[in-house]
């Protein structure tokens, strides 16, 4: 298993790898509206823009992906950033996959410079943002208007 950077040929794959999570795991927490609205900006276009404006990382065993996760700049501050599209497939959870891709953003440059980090949590991650030592931003422990709960890094 390699964790590396991603490349534009990814993007199909990091999309399925969403869109799979989104629909196996997240399903859970949220409505069949709500995940199929979010699965159309979840398409492979969508993935590579969102690279083009963040560190993204996927994780590979061998040729297949099953992880990614992405840490960008929080409103172009530079002492503030912010994760995004933290996932791993839902067969795959449970096996240290996401502890291994927090890690590698922890040690991004973007994370190192950042003396405040956001994570938009969805309900169903919100658990193992917490165990990582995030807190919930503004003592705020519901979802907002997006569904997600904020979460945060003070370092």
């Amino acid at each position: 298993m390699i964790i590396r950077r991603f490349k534009p040929e990814d993007a199909d794959k990091v999309s399925a790898l969403i869109i799979n999570t989104l629909r196996e795991v997240n399903i859970k927490d949220y409505s069949k509206e709500y995940i199929e609205n979010l699965i159309l900006r979840m398409q492979p276009d969508d993935i590579l823009q969102r690279a083009e404006g963040t560190h993204f990382y996927v994780v590979c065993d061998e040729e297949r992906m099953i992880g990614c996760g992405a840490i960008g700049p929080y409103w172009d501050k530079m002492d503030e950033s912010c994760f995004f599209n933290i996932f791993v497939l839902p067969e795959f959870q449970g096996e240290g996959i996401g502890r291994m891709i927090m890690e590698t953003l922890e040690k991004d440059e973007l994370f190192l410079r950042a003396k405040r980090i956001e994570v938009p949590a969805s309900i169903t991650a919100t658990p193992f943002y917490l165990k990582l030592g995030y807190t919930y931003k503004n003592g705020i422990h519901t979802p907002d208007e997006e569904g997600l709960l904020r979460l945060e890094k003070h370092k």
